[in-house]
Formats: C-alpha cells, structure tokens, sequence
C-alpha cells in the first residue's frame, strides 16, 4: 500500500457538504461515501481528526442575525455541530470503523467531554475523532475550531473539503475570470480578503505553522488523493516554493 504524505489530518467538512444536492438537512449517500473513504484512510495508518460545519441546518450570525441575540444564536449552531458529528460517527461505525464524539460543551451519556490526552489515544487506537460544539465559545466559526483542534492534536495538516475545488482570485461563480490558485501562502490570503477561511482561522493557523489543502467534497476520495500527496486543489502555506 502506498505510504501516506501525512499521518495525523484534521479534516473539516462543510455542514453543506454533508446536506448533498438536498441543501439541506443530512444526504446519507453522501455521508456514506465520505465514511467509506475515512476508513481507508484508517487502513492507510493515518490517524484522523474531524470537525463538521453546520451549515445544513443552522448558521448562528446569518440565521440569527438580527432576529435573535447572538451568542444564543451561536449556541444553537453549536449544537447542529454535534447532530452532524453524532450522524457521521454512526455512519462510520456501519462501515466498521470505530468513531468517538467530543464537544467543547458538556452533552452528558451522547458524547464525550473534549479532551486532548483522549483525542489522541482514541487516534493512536484507529478510531475516528469527531470534534463537535465548535470550540465552546460564541463569535468562534468552525474554521477556527477545526485550526484549534488540529493545532492541539498536532496535525500535519488541515483538510479542508469544501463545495470548491480550490482558492480563485475572486468567485469564479461571479467572476468567470477567476484564477484558481495551486498555492499560497497565509499573507497573500489575508492581504487578498480571499475566501478560504475566516481571517481569525486563517491567522491561527499560520501563526502554528500549520498547512491548509482546500479540495472539493463533491468527489469524497479526493480525501485519499490529498493524503497520498497528489496535486488537487490548492495548499495554503508559508513558503509556497518549498
């Protein structure tokens, strides 16, 4: 079997990506084929990390705005975190591969107080940890929980799987100009305003050194072909000539 570029990932799927071509809610075809994909990487040796989006059913500041308090607002999108992590991990498990669910925020007998001595011997084990209630605190996207656990866990890298296939100049839905980038670094990121992750997360994650591949989830094995180093989708770093 083919060695692994990287062994310990902290991937972050949209809550849209799991929604499917539904939009909304849970598509489990696709939730199923992501599953099936994490648990080759399990049989590759890569100790995996997960955090999910909640942009399926619920985003605090966009859905709220306005109409609700924010923090409150944000608490409820925390809690869609957790229903994506509780579905994903349920999944993994009739796939057979082993799962566990951590949250920031105490869930009671559902899930697993957040810990990182037991993320990483949960990983170590072969067991999927899925990292739900983003990093406990409002005003804090899942981004930004995704670049905190994985700076915690001390991931090689973050896998960013989105509903693009890279980082473009500008929207290529709006701009069919755009250029699609193979890399980048950080400061080009923040000093372009580019859409990748918010800039709390994208300084957090270049303050720690830590790489971002953004790629497309439409296709679930592009998780395998980033693992395995080849070139899809575009790598955020500090040094792109290295």
């Amino acid at each position: 079997m083919e060695e692994p570029k990287y062994k310990r990932v902290l991937l972050k799927i949209s809550g849209e990506a799991l929604a499917g071509e539904k939009h909304f809610g849970l598509d489990f075809q696709m939730i199923g084929a992501v599953c099936g994909v994490l648990r080759e990487a399990l049989s590759m040796g890569v100790q995996v990390g997960v955090v999910v989006g909640a942009g399926n059913f619920w985003r605090g500041v966009k859905d709220g705005g306005g109409r609700m308090e924010r923090t409150r607002a944000d608490h409820m999108g925390m809690l869609a975190t957790v229903m994506n992590c509780l579905a994903v991990a349920d999944v993994l498990e009739q796939n057979g591969a082993a799962a566990r669910v951590q949250t920031a925020a105490a869930m009671g007998n559902m899930t697993e107080p957040y810990s990182r001595a037991s993320a990483l011997r949960h990983m170590e084990k072969g067991r999927v940890v899925l990292f739900g209630g983003g990093t406990g605190n409002p005003y804090f996207s899942t981004d930004t929980a995704a670049v905190l656990r994985a700076a915690e866990i001390n991931a090689d890298v973050i896998l960013l799987a989105k509903n693009i296939d890279g980082v473009y100049s500008a929207d290529p839905n709006r701009d069919p100009s755009a250029v699609k980038y193979d890399a980048i670094t950080y400061e080009e990121v923040l000093a372009k305003r580019l859409a990748v992750m918010d800039f709390t997360a994208t300084s957090l994650a270049m303050d720690n050194h830590i790489p971002v591949l953004l790629f497309a989830l439409k296709d679930p094995y592009n998780i395998i072909r980033a693992l395995r180093g080849e070139k899809i989708g575009t790598i955020v770093k500090e040094d792109i000539q290295q």
